[in-house]
């Protein structure tokens, strides 16, 4: 796994692209389990957004591991 990627000559870290894309894809689950009312039967909305986040991104890291 490289540490750093170039981007336009700019380095990042190889997991932020991972990060912004688990974002955006935590955006349109958000919406989705949103539209579906399935919030309702969440004891937390706040700290399940955050779990599923935390699931998201690492599962995405792991799989940049391999």
């Amino acid at each position: 796994m490289p540490h750093e990627i170039a981007i336009y000559g700019v380095l990042v870290p190889s997991l932020l692209p991972v990060f912004i894309l688990c974002l955006l894809l935590m955006v349109l689950l958000d919406m989705l389990v949103g539209r579906l009312g399935l919030y309702r039967q969440v004891w937390h909305p706040s700290l399940f957004r955050l779990a599923l986040f935390v699931c998201l991104f690492g599962v995405a890291g792991l799989l940049l591991i391999h």
